[in-house]
């Protein structure tokens, strides 16, 4: 499964780009913002995008929506900082599949790529 990382902290990026490739994902891109994220998902077609929430330029609930336009297809995992759930509505309204929390326990990363991963066609 190729996979597009999103956040603006390069630290997120990298921590999450090692716990998806040590399982055998590949990362095929990362973007630090939602405008960048348009682009790259327009560049390399991931099977699936982890997106943070909250980034300059474009967040992330209005880069799904783009994406969306783009690909109605497109698969997204929403990535948010502990305390902001109440967000999550609004991402899962615009098309988000799932939601990780920062920090990071590898083995909840995987089992919502893992579920998204499920529904993928062959």
């Amino acid at each position: 499964m190729r996979i597009l990382i999103v956040d603006d902290a390069s630290f997120m990026r990298i921590t999450l780009e090692r716990i998806l490739s040590s399982a055998g994902y590949e990362v095929v891109g990362h973007a630090a913002n939602g405008i960048e994220a348009v682009e790259a998902y327009k560049k390399h077609s991931p099977d699936l995008v982890t997106m943070d929430m909250t980034m300059p330029e474009m967040d992330g609930v209005q880069a799904v929506k783009e994406i969306r336009e783009l690909d109605p297809q497109a698969r997204v995992i929403m990535v948010s900082a502990m305390g902001q759930e109440f967000v999550m509505k609004e991402a899962i309204a615009a098309g988000a599949l799932d939601f990780i929390v920062k920090p990071f326990k590898p083995d909840k990363v995987l089992e919502a790529v893992r579920k998204v991963a499920r529904n993928l066609p062959e």
